[in-house]
């Protein structure tokens, strides 16, 4: 069973403690109100705790990041809702995904009690943090450009959850490289960019400069797909329901290194 199916179908927010166990406890009791079936979980597995602080984290805090510039844009919640797409979230599960962005929202929203929460769940796990800081950053983008509010709330959610300004400055540089050559290699009809911005853009991805050496590229090829690997990052305590996600980064970074190869070998 999956997590989502288990945090609809059960109190499991309250076993959770503190502000995101409070969350997603009221948010669930609201759900069990409106008359949906439920069983009841009980298991206390650190993975499991780990996935719903994940969650819930997750979607309250993007709520707070689409909130931050004054006014929550259509692009944003568009952003909010492809990603609840990518995990296809059945109609109870969006209903908690979105009940708990607009907790977000909220201008006494605790945010550092959450983020403080959500690290020590997740044993300040630099793969987990790191997934969870892309997918806030390609949310800030999804509007076309970063707002300086939200640059600022970023950058102090990256240091509550003990990552470097430099390696969120190199975090960011990566998520705008990823978004431009998927749209360079021609997604959604978009017309495809010369090849030379297209191999900028896989060495942003991969870390490295142009002039890495060969042995480097392929060093740095292979640390992104282990930090990004699905089945990893759902053991240490992904939710299941993003393992497409996840999937989707491998699959960029692979196009990444392909793109380098290619040139390379002429």
């Amino acid at each position: 069973m999956s997590l989502l199916g288990k945090l609809v179908g059960a109190g499991f927010g309250y076993m959770l403690g503190g502000p995101i166990g409070a969350f997603l406890g009221a948010i669930l009791g609201h759900q069990f109100d409106k008359g949906l079936q439920h069983t009841v979980f009980q298991s206390t597995a650190d993975v499991e705790r780990i996935q719903a602080s994940f969650f819930t984290t997750l979607f309250s805090v993007m709520g707070h990041l689409a909130k931050a510039d004054g006014r929550v844009s259509a692009q944003e919640i568009k952003a909010a809702q492809a990603i609840m797409q990518q995990m296809s979230l059945s109609e109870e599960q969006q209903g908690v995904a979105i009940e708990l962005f607009n907790k977000g929202k909220q201008t006494d929203f605790p945010l550092d009690a959450a983020l403080t929460q959500f690290r020590q769940a997740c044993h300040g796990q630099r793969n987990l943090i790191q997934m969870f800081m892309e997918i806030l950053l390609h949310a800030a983008y999804a509007d076309g450009a970063m707002h300086p509010s939200e640059e600022r709330l970023l950058k102090h959610v990256a240091k509550k959850l003990g990552m470097s300004p430099f390696y969120f400055a190199q975090l960011e540089k990566m998520v705008q490289a990823q978004q431009a050559f998927h749209q360079g290699r021609g997604a959604h009809r978009q017309p495809a960019k010369p090849r030379a911005d297209l191999l900028k853009e896989a060495y942003v991805i991969l870390g490295v400069k142009a002039d890495a050496s060969d042995a480097e590229v392929k060093k740095a090829y292979r640390r992104q797909m282990n930090q990004h690997h699905p089945d990893k990052l759902v053991a240490k305590g992904l939710p299941e329901e993003m393992i497409k996600m996840a999937t989707e980064k491998t699959q960029e970074i692979q196009a990444a290194y392909e793109t380098i190869q290619k040139v390379r070998e002429k």
